[in-house]
This record gives C-alpha cells, structure tokens and sequence, in this order.
C-alpha cells in the first residue's frame, strides 16, 4: 500500500508538539552542530557537502538543488519543505521519503525539532 505524503506526516506528528515561540536557537545551533554540520552546511559559504546545503529550504522541493546528487526517491518525492514536512522528516526520514540515501536514524524530541527548525529557518 503506497501512503501519501499526508498521511505520513499526520502518522509521524506527536500531539504536543512544541511552538516556534518556545524554540531556543541557541539549542537549534548546538544541535545542528553536533548532529548535522558534518553533512550539511548554511551560512554565507553553504556549499554541499555529503548533504546538501540547508540555506532556504522552507519552501524549496526536496531534490532540487543542482549542486548534489540526490537519490531518485527525493527527486521524485514531491515534498515542499515545511515546518510540517521538514519536523515529520527530521523525526523519520525513512518514513517520509523512503529510499532516501540520508543515513540519519532521526530524532525523537519535539522540543529539539522545534529548535533546530527554527535555527534553519534564520538561513532564508
């Protein structure tokens, strides 16, 4: 049975997920630093990496940036990154975008999903 990108993200959301107003950025750093920076920049000298760079990406197709070489499940995907996709992604990418070649497990705590997002959304 193939799930739509709705309903895996509707599967993937806990109830209490914690608002942009209670996101500490300076937490959304230090997570991007120890769980993220080692595959994928932002910042004024993002480049792509093992990952590809991050700056952006609310609001970008998933597999459309045209300095790495993403697997055919995320050119294909159809994701619009979002807070909802991006929070449903970081929780599971398997889950979202199976076949991803992403190799993060993903993270379980809504409060530092919120704080990393919203480190990421300061990279426009």
């Amino acid at each position: 049975m193939r799930r739509t990108a709705a309903t895996l993200l509707a599967l993937t959301f806990s109830t209490a997920i914690p608002t942009a107003a209670a996101a500490d950025l300076q937490a959304g750093k230090a997570l991007f630093a120890t769980r993220c920076a080692s595959c994928h920049h932002v910042g004024r000298n993002a480049r792509a990496g093992f990952g590809p760079q991050l700056n952006g990406i609310f609001g970008r197709t998933a597999g459309s940036t045209k300095d790495f070489q993403y697997s055919d499940a995320m050119r294909t995907s159809k994701v619009v990154w979002s807070h909802d996709t991006l929070r449903a992604f970081v929780r599971s990418p398997g889950k979202v975008v199976p076949g991803t070649k992403m190799r993060f497990w993903g993270l379980g705590d809504d409060q530092q999903i919120t704080d990393l997002l919203a480190y990421l959304e300061t990279f426009k």
